[in-house]
């Protein structure tokens, strides 16, 4: 890992659990909290490395949590599995087709992208009367090899989601691994050396298939990042609270937040 990289800009899209903070119906005191940190969407990430712009994950609120944050721009996709918290925004695509004036790469498993033909049937079958009503992308099947986009190197973290097999995605000093409930030995080789991590923390209580903060912590201080940053959080968190009492160099991750990651 010791090759130069670009610096990196890391924005956090959505913060929350699948069901997103405030949840429907639920009048707890985060979901009510007046802190906006504490309102999550589903779990995103964009990613600017050099001068390539990647997303990782096509969260349900795709289209708000860009333009809360900006976004106009996207050269890649990168998805780290099919859970449709994760995938179901994949239609707003079609908006960086108009901005981008070409088809927008996706990179995933065979399985994820299966999953996705099946779930977006629309966006790949003939449509010549209606050629603008679905988003033009392209999949481009990965496994657990390094592969370059636009000239990024980005290496695979596979990850246990419960007993489904998942990736995370390392490039350069920073690494991105939400939803995973464990990390073989042979994953940690890959997250050595790292300035920022972003890992799933979902809540307090254990949860089969997520680290809880506890576990999250434990697994940070093992990794040991320069800095780390947990998403993926349920109601059970509140932002200002959870924060103070975490180790010196973590934090809970927002929606909106910005991270910079030198090259």
């Amino acid at each position: 890992m010791g090759a130069a990289s670009p610096p990196i800009e890391a924005v956090v899209l959505g913060s929350g659990t699948s069901h997103g903070v405030p949840m429907i119906g639920c009048r707890c005191a985060v979901c009510t909290s007046p802190d906006p940190r504490d309102r999550r969407t589903r779990p995103s990430l964009w990613v600017r490395a050099g001068e390539t712009r990647l997303l990782i994950d096509t969260a349900p609120e795709l289209r708000l949590q860009c333009l809360a944050c900006g976004i106009d721009a996207v050269d890649a996709v990168l998805f780290t599995h099919h859970h449709a918290d994760h995938v179901s925004g994949l239609d707003d695509l079609r908006r960086f087709n108009w901005l981008m004036r070409r088809i927008v790469p996706c990179y995933g498993t065979s399985r994820t992208l299966e999953a996705l033909r099946r779930m977006f049937a629309y966006a790949f079958e003939p449509a010549a009367d209606s050629p603008h009503s679905r988003p033009q992308i392209e999949l481009r099947p990965i496994d657990t090899r390094a592969f370059e986009v636009e000239g990024v190197r980005v290496v695979p973290v596979p990850l246990l989601h419960g007993p489904m097999p998942v990736l995370g995605f390392r490039i350069g000093r920073f690494a991105y691994c939400t939803d995973c409930s464990a990390i073989a030995d042979t994953s940690l080789e890959l997250l050595t050396g790292l300035d920022v991590l972003i890992l799933d923390a979902l809540r307090r209580t254990p949860h089969p298939t997520h680290f809880n903060l506890e576990q999250a912590v434990a697994m940070a201080q093992r990794i040991g990042a320069g800095r780390t940053y947990f998403t993926h959080i349920a109601h059970e968190l509140a932002h200002e609270a959870t924060i103070r009492e975490l180790p010196p160099g973590m934090a809970l991750a927002y929606d909106g937040q910005r991270i910079e990651v030198a090259g």
